[in-house]
């Protein structure tokens, strides 16, 4: 019987989860925005982009998974928090 409800929740849960994601992801890309323009020259370098230097490619990939591994933390952390004062048990 707990197992069918802890699956209920994750269920249940799953909804949540994706639009608190994409909200993340909205807002991680706002954030990187900010930080590249704040530390590089322009607009944000693609891998692919071939007059740009390793060193910058490299520089702007690691502030960017920087920001999206905190917000991505952040978001899945405060979502579970949520859900437990909602409902007092933890989702997941």
């Amino acid at each position: 019987m707990a197992k069918q409800k802890k699956r209920k929740q994750k269920l249940l849960y799953r909804p949540v989860g994706i639009l608190l994601g994409m909200a993340g992801g909205a807002v991680a890309s706002t954030l990187f925005a900010k930080a590249w323009a704040a530390v590089g020259d322009g607009d944000a370098p693609d891998a692919m982009d071939e007059e740009r230097e390793w060193k910058e490619i490299l520089l702007a990939a690691a502030i960017q998974g920087a920001i999206f591994a905190v917000v991505k933390a952040a978001v899945d952390r405060s979502g579970a928090v949520g859900v437990r004062r909602l409902t007092g048990t933890w989702p997941g």
